[in-house]
């Protein structure tokens, strides 16, 4: 089953091509790695996909609808592509029930998020205290507020220590076992090899590679390949 399908998109801003006729599929129950070097069109693909922008041409779905068609976003598709964008005077408890509000989510549902993204402690300090990693890890809660089933994460583990990281690959890894998608954006090869089943690379708005991944080969290798 295909969770995120990417056909023939196409986004300029006036003469300067951002997406070049990229197709792709990131699968249901996997990791896709989705990478390239700076520039590549990486942050701009995944704003098509949530809809932020509107493509030059082709077609961006989720389950097989654009995002903008789904009934109620929050339940399928989860995103994070910027963590720092929080008020600094909330604390992370009423910065997610904000969103439960207005989204209609059980009451319930705050505390469960920070709870599993290991924030419960926290979840009445402050924002504007919080390290980066914490806000990554807040700005996670938030994407899983509506339990849906794909989550897209633009460069997740900016910020994490050690031992954030080892939460992030156990915690996205269980989340795909569990028949769910994520699509993650990142440098941090090394990490993402340990956790990835599929990778997509970009370069110049275009895609270089796309398939399954084994192990069989260091992602770096791979990565330098066919991205320069």
């Amino acid at each position: 089953m295909t969770a995120i399908n990417v056909s023939h998109l196409s986004k300029s801003f006036g003469k300067v091509v951002a997406v070049d006729d990229l197709s792709f599929e990131a699968p249901a129950g996997a990791v896709t790695a989705f990478l390239g070097p700076n520039g590549a069109g990486k942050t701009t693909t995944l704003r098509l996909l949530l809809g932020l922008v509107a493509q030059t041409k082709g077609r961006a779905t989720i389950a097989g609808v654009p995002y903008r068609d789904l009934d109620r976003p929050i339940l399928h598709v989860g995103a994070v592509l910027e963590a720092t964008a929080f008020h600094p005077g909330l604390t992370a408890y009423a910065h997610l029930e904000a969103v439960r509000i207005a989204s209609g989510l059980d009451r319930e549902r705050v505390g469960q998020v920070l709870d599993d993204v290991d924030l419960g402690a926290a979840g009445h300090r402050r924002i504007g205290g919080f390290s980066l990693g914490m806000r990554q890890r807040l700005a996670l809660a938030t994407a899983l507020l509506g339990r849906p089933h794909t989550l897209i994460l633009d460069e997740p583990a900016n910020g994490l220590d050690p031992a954030g990281m080892r939460w992030l690959r156990g915690f996205l890894r269980g989340y795909a076992l569990d028949g769910n998608s994520v699509l993650i954006s990142t440098h941090v090869l090394a990490e993402v090899e340990q956790i990835v089943d599929h990778v997509v690379i970009i370069s110049g708005g275009r895609l270089r590679w796309s398939g399954p991944f084994d192990g069989g080969r260091a992602l770096e290798e791979l990565y330098l390949e066919v991205a320069e």
